[in-house]
């Protein structure tokens, strides 16, 4: 309604100034200048009122909302020009940092949470698959992608096992034009292609949207500056080649009734070996519908399916083998009633089913998981508002049951100042894969499932403050995390009647402390200038001197954004932007023999580093944009590249060309 009110105003106020201004250039300058302030206005207004959903599962301002919620917006996504949610992440967000794996698959650590205690939803639905404990974040294409939005800290009350350390929910775009074409291309170092198409139509009670998207880059070798590393290193790089295809429909079957349906596809080939590329495959599905029951009643039905597989091309015999595949199906009742006063309640229950098939499994497994949840946004008075929810959820793998409160408070002082306090339980359940799942690591270790696991749990507190003044926005936070069985690989042991063979077994280790802070500013002005500041400090504190699973958390982490914007005329407009991000070192005590543990450990020294980016685009006509990248501003390269470098082999130039097919007139 906004956008439409938005679109109403601008034309209304165009034919006016045009009747009155004749077909002068001083008037028609006039004339563009302020239709560009309505432009300006609306996107401050619209930013500071968008609707955001993940923290209360309910529509709600982000002003207004109790638990602190950090969005990452449509001209973000456009600004950033990331190929996947890996990319944009490393840009927007100080404190997310990618690690490697020795066959380089990909550990996300958000504020000192690995990648299995943070959720990852695309239109609220969990994803199925994991890689390193990890989902595929590959996968994920920026070509749909309307908004994130990112709650950290325990959020299992609304969200369940897996939500200990946080939530990053990916909104996929709604058609709201007639119909709309995007298309769009890049080129890069190392062969780098991207390819996007998105289409969408809105007609009448009918809407739907198309998204596709294609990728490609090379292999390449890596060479290290120090032959004398102290640590393991990546000599080589291995490219991708991988696939997307979207389709999302809706009909209003009722002016309050709405049904839509979802179907994707995904595959990712990685060609480490030449013979047998490995394939990586995902299907999803899903059907809702939503029912206004009443102005103030509103019921959702839903149910989504998700599979990942994995598996080995043979190219001699043209067969493609499956060696794992986790499937989940997921169905969800939501309702919600929203009280005269301003009150929400929310209540819903979930019923996933989970499957797991693997070529290290005798047989596959599965389990079932029920939950049941509770919500109520409480509008204590105009400046004081509650939030407060509990869920009950039960695995059947173990008989595991849990739960978990939450409560959040919000107070704002003044329009400008707003606080929020926020308490959270979290709990993560064994998954199928630590609990049976035995697989050979490289050769290295076998890692042996733990049919004994306890779930992890989590108490969190956070503490934020923002200050809104003349487009000025600043929010600082601060956050404490006290971790319980924390559900890890032990250490490495040989087996009396295997002695030549390493073995790890998922186990409880002991408590963990997390505590940090983060800062952010941003601010924007009528001259088209705009910058964005993030700071993030994080301690982990591990009580019984054990070692992380993965890389520890680098204590300081900072981003900057800044850019100009300036629309010249009707015909062209040009965004040059600078952005960077910044990690201080960290230490860590290793193994020096991963294959002889005998050799004892080591203390070793990563290095911080600095990466940054410039960027410049050239609209052309509302319809064409041509855009300009220098990666690696500075020709950053590391001594040698350890498993938390960056694989970059320095400056990397890359040219783009996006076309609105939609807006050619």
């Amino acid at each position: 309604m906004i956008r439409s009110l938005h679109y109403t105003l601008r034309t209304a106020l165009a034919l006016v100034l045009l009747m009155h201004a004749g077909h002068s250039v001083a008037n028609a300058n006039l004339t563009e200048a302020l239709l560009d302030s309505i432009e300006r206005s609306y996107v401050r207004v619209y930013n500071m009122d968008s609707i955001v959903v993940t923290g209360t599962r309910t529509p709600k301002l982000l002003k207004e909302t109790p638990i602190l919620t950090r969005v990452i917006t449509s001209e973000d996504i456009r600004r950033a020009d990331a190929t996947n949610i890996e990319d944009l992440l490393q840009t927007e967000m100080p404190g997310v940092e990618f690690t490697y794996a020795m066959n380089q698959q990909v550990n996300m650590n958000l504020s000192g949470f690995s990648g299995q205690s943070i959720l990852v939803l695309v239109d609220g639905e969990p994803l199925a698959g994991e890689t390193l404990d990890n989902i595929d974040f590959t996968r994920i294409a920026m070509t749909d992608v309307e908004r994130i939005e990112i709650v950290k800290g325990a959020t299992s009350a609304l969200y369940g096992s897996s939500a200990a350390g946080g939530v990053i929910n990916i909104i996929t775009k709604s058609p709201k034009d007639p119909w709309t074409l995007h298309l769009d291309g890049r080129y890069g170092h190392h062969n780098e292609q991207r390819y996007n198409a998105y289409h969408d139509l809105r007609q009448g009670i009918y809407s739907h949207s198309i998204a596709f998207s294609r990728t490609s880059s090379d292999n390449y070798s890596l060479s290290d500056r120090d032959s004398h590393a102290a640590t393991r290193t990546i000599s080589r790089v291995f490219g991708d080649q991988t696939w997307m295809a979207k389709y999302k429909a809706q009909v209003d079957i009722l002016p309050v009734l709405r049904v839509s349906t979802r179907l994707g596809y995904f595959r990712r080939s990685v060609e480490r070996i030449v013979d047998t590329p490995e394939r990586y495959h995902d299907y999803t599905g899903g059907l809702r519908g939503e029912w206004d029951i009443t102005p103030n009643d509103h019921l959702e039905i839903s149910y989504a399916f998700d599979q990942y597989d994995k598996s080995r091309y043979q190219r001699v015999r043209s067969l493609d083998i499956r060696q794992y595949s986790n499937v989940k199906n997921n169905t969800r009742l939501l309702f919600s009633h929203d009280f005269s006063r301003g009150d929400v309640l929310t209540v819903g229950a979930d019923y996933l089913y989970d499957y797991l098939m693997s070529g290290n499994l005798d047989t596959p497994v599965h389990q079932q998981n029920f939950d049941a949840f509770a919500q109520y946004d409480w509008k204590v008075t105009s400046t004081w508002g509650i939030v407060s929810a509990v869920r009950y959820d039960y695995f059947s793998e173990g008989n595991i049951s849990r739960l978990t409160p939450k409560i959040s408070a919000c107070w704002r002082s003044t329009p400008r100042c707003t606080m929020r306090l926020s308490y959270g339980m979290g709990f993560r359940a064994p998954t199928l894969k630590e609990l049976y799942n035995d697989f050979d690591m490289a050769g290295i270790w076998i890692v042996e499932g733990n049919k004994d696991l306890h779930p992890e749990s989590t108490h969190n507190i956070s503490l934020s403050g923002e200050y809104l003044s003349h487009g000025w926005d600043f929010i600082v936070a601060a956050f404490y995390n006290r971790v319980f069985n924390r559900i890890t690989t032990g250490l490495p042991y040989y087996k009396p009647d295997d002695p030549r063979q390493l073995y790890l077994t998922y186990t409880n280790l002991g408590d963990m402390n997390v505590y940090g802070a983060e800062v952010t500013l941003t601010k924007r002005w009528d001259c088209g200038l705009g910058m964005k500041l993030g700071y993030t400090f994080t301690h982990e504190d591990i009580t019984d001197g054990s070692a992380t699973p993965y890389m520890p958390t680098r204590a300081h982490s900072f981003t900057a954004r800044a850019d100009w914007d300036h629309q010249f005329s009707r015909s062209w407009g040009i965004n040059v932007a600078l952005s960077g991000r910044a990690f201080s070192s960290v230490d860590n005590v290793e193994y020096a023999d991963l294959y002889d543990i005998s050799a004892g450990t080591r203390s070793v020294h990563y290095p911080g580093y600095t990466l940054w980016k410039l960027q410049a685009s050239v609209r052309l006509r509302q319809w064409c944009q041509i855009q300009g990248t220098v990666d690696n501003l500075f020709n950053y390269r590391p001594d040698y590249y350890y498993y938390n470098a960056p694989l970059t082999t320095g400056t990397n130039f890359l040219i783009g060309l996006s076309l609105d097919i939609d807006k050619i007139k």
